[in-house]
């Protein structure tokens, strides 16, 4: 009980939150997606800048109302490509559990009735797997994975390891746009070797988890 009265000043204050951004000014300058307008906005201090970010990230995994290409620009506009990768990492693992427990003890059997059986079943049949391809691999929109992450059986660990692998490579790969690597100032062959790599790194994480899988499973029947 004590778990879902957190939960609700949880949300609570997440819908504050989203009350205050979208009847502020600072909602209409994010909507206008120009980096050098929203970076003046904010302007220089650190703390409020860190808060202002770490809400907009929360806002991004439960809704997905902002495109996460125009946060993790932000961030790195704000903080330097080093420390603007690692804030726009951090803060969308911590905001991923976030929408994780607040869907799984709060929420559960009143989406259950809201969302499509086969995202659902998605989430129950491939657990970890699931996550990490939707993470690398973003057909599916990030509040959608956390939900569906929520209602399926997946434990947190699992959830929490699969995220932070995910997004590590796909925020990899999103912090080079601002950064201005994909606009010809890094070789091209750089970025295939990156791109090699990934793909590489991708693939054995995927090939250990199978064969980790059939061990368990081994070990079981036995």
């Amino acid at each position: 009980m004590k778990s879902l009265y957190k939960i609700i000043i949880l949300l609570t204050v997440l819908i504050v939150a989203i009350y205050f951004l979208f009847h502020s000014n600072l909602y209409h300058v994010l909507k206008s997606g120009e980096i050098e307008t929203i970076t003046t906005f904010l302007g220089e201090n650190l703390y409020y800048t860190l808060g202002i970010t770490f809400i907009i990230m929360i806002i991004q995994n439960s809704f997905t109302i902002i495109p996460l290409i125009l946060v993790i620009s932000l961030n790195i506009a704000l903080y330097g490509l080093y420390y603007g990768f690692l804030w726009s990492w951090i803060t969308s693992i911590i905001s991923s559990i976030f929408v994780f427990l607040g869907i799984r003890f709060g929420f559960q059997d009143w989406i259950l009735k809201k969302l499509k059986p086969e995202l659902v079943n998605l989430g129950e049949k491939h657990g970890f797997l699931y996550v990490l391809q939707a993470r690398v691999i973003p057909f599916i929109p990030t509040s959608i994975i956390n939900i569906t992450a929520g209602l399926s059986p997946i434990r947190l660990k699992e959830f929490i390891t699969a995220t932070s692998i995910g997004n590590f490579i796909y925020f990899i790969i999103l912090s080079l746009i601002p950064a201005g690597l994909f606009s010809g100032k890094i070789n091209e062959y750089v970025l295939g070797i990156l791109a090699f790599f990934f793909i590489l790194l991708f693939y054995l994480i995927k090939k250990f988890y199978h064969k980790n899988n059939r061990n368990t499973a081994g070990e079981k029947q036995e």
